[in-house]
């Protein structure tokens, strides 16, 4: 997808911080992070939302999650703790249209989430 912001980053056209590649997924830093961690975890592969990657590939799905924990881990929020969030859709803030999960941690994160 030619216009996607994050298959951009993908393809190394734009800039992004990369803490994590693997063969299908990469991670990267937020560049508005909201917490002390704040990493996205993204396919290679486009896919607009987490119900399409559900739908297409739960195996892939699965790696993101994966990849989501050891990003945890790196980052040092593993133990105490952390939070996986999937936006879907433009309702629920999702302004790039290309799964991510967004990896938070390293501060408090209250319940519920705003």
């Amino acid at each position: 997808m030619t216009d996607c912001l994050f298959c951009k980053i993908v393809s190394r056209d734009v800039p992004a911080e990369i803490v994590r590649e693997g063969e299908r997924v990469v991670a990267f830093r937020d560049i508005n992070p909201q917490a002390p961690t704040h990493v996205l975890v993204i396919p290679k592969d486009h896919h607009p939302t987490v119900a399409e990657l559900a739908d297409a590939d739960a195996g892939l799905l699965g790696e993101v999650l994966g990849e989501a924990h050891r990003v945890a881990e790196d980052e040092g929020v593993a133990d105490g703790g952390y939070r996986v969030v999937f936006n879907t859709g433009a309702q629920a803030g999702q302004t790039v249209f290309h799964v991510h999960a967004h990896i938070l941690g390293g501060r408090g994160l209250n319940w519920p989430p705003g």
